[in-house]
């Protein structure tokens, strides 16, 4: 759900067919194959391509890899079953939805010896989509934070609430995330609420709130966050924490004379877990669980760190990482930066409803 989709590369292991599947239409009927292929669902621009390639190379195994773009466009897909995936990285409330509507098969633990690589934190925070651990196994983790320019707003100054993305000095400057849990977090959390409340009032409360920060926002955005703060065209946004490893990057290689600072929220924030599951009618199980263990080897799940730049959950994979990288509190917030913060959880189609009619009408106003 949090990375970056500008652009959708083409990996040598993507057939033309998968890559029409681009946009979700998921008509493409994927055969069962034998026990050399294995069909993977995921987000754009979230693997390594040379790991595809390692993956077939060390295993045998052929990759068939399909791209969805939001977690609402890939339910369908399964749920419906005409096309079978054998692996699908979706975030934590899809992953309890899926759960909850019997659409997972267990993963075997014996099969994925290289769950071990995998921090027990993540697997603790795990429990609050999957309460066993049965279901699910870790890929990419983060939070959502307040991005802001030091050249528009002085770091002795710097925001350090929701709360601060409505005060009046920033009008024009505040860039907002065009999402409707991303948004309501926001407000619910700088009203002292739980991002998950199934609270009609206080959804309204956030509705209001959210209506009457309106003027103040130059855009509803997603991607183009990043674009836009690095270009020093907003004061300030709320992005994810996993873009910041890119734009320090470009802030320093374009030689601007400004930085980009990111700030946890006091009142708390969303920790979000991207994870791998496997479908209850996966043709292909087992290759399945080969894959997982495999983009859990530590060395594998550090060259897709470096090529994602989002948290990695993989203990292994940390220890490998430059000191500099793995002291960066923006990408490895500690525990103190963490306090207040949730998981989103799947809250059931009424209250989906709920807060789906609130975006509406903040939009709308």
């Amino acid at each position: 759900m949090k990375k970056s989709l500008v652009k959708v590369l083409t990996f040598g292991a993507l057939s033309l067919l998968s890559i029409a599947l681009l946009s979700g239409c998921g008509k493409k009927e994927a055969k069962a194959g034998g026990a050399g292929e294995v069909y993977v669902y995921n987000w754009g621009e979230y693997i390594d391509e040379s790991v595809i390639k390692q993956f077939e190379d060390e295993t045998g195994i052929k990759v068939v890899y399909d791209l969805f773009e939001t977690n609402e466009e890939m339910y369908p897909v399964i749920e419906a079953g005409a096309v079978k995936y054998d692996a699908v990285c979706p975030s934590d409330y899809m992953i309890q939805k899926m759960r909850e509507n019997n659409l997972l098969a267990e993963i075997n633990p014996d099969n994925v010896p290289n769950l071990k690589e995998i921090d027990p934190k993540y697997m603790e925070m795990s429990k609050s989509f999957d309460p066993e651990n049965k279901y699910s196994v870790p890929y990419n983790w983060g939070t959502v934070g307040i991005l802001y320019n030091t050249k528009m707003i002085d770091p002795k100054d710097a925001p350090k609430k929701w709360s601060d993305l409505w005060d009046e000095k920033y009008k024009d400057n505040i860039l907002m995330q065009d999402s409707v849990r991303d948004a309501f977090m926001v407000a619910l959390k700088s009203l002292g609420y739980s991002m998950n409340t199934t609270n009609e009032a206080e959804i309204k409360e956030a509705k209001e709130l959210l209506i009457k920060q309106k003027p103040l926002v130059q855009a509803y955005v997603i991607d183009q966050v990043r674009d836009k703060m690095i270009g020093g065209e907003a004061a300030i946004g709320v992005i994810y924490s996993g873009e910041m490893l890119y734009i320090q990057n470009e802030v320093k290689d374009l030689n601007l004379d400004y930085s980009l600072e990111y700030v946890i929220p006091e009142e708390g924030t969303n920790l979000w877990l991207d994870s791998w599951v496997i479908p209850a009618n996966a043709p292909n199980k087992e290759n399945a669980e080969k894959w997982i263990n495999f983009l859990c080897r530590p060395d594998i799940a550090k060259k897709n760190f470096e090529y994602i730049t989002y948290p990695t959950p993989n203990k292994g994979a940390f220890d490998l990482l430059d000191p500099e990288i793995k002291d960066n509190k923006a990408l490895f917030p500690g525990d103190d930066l963490l306090k207040n913060s949730e998981v989103y959880q799947y809250l059931g189609d009424e209250v989906d409803s709920l807060y789906n009619e609130a975006w509406k009408e903040v939009k709308s106003n």
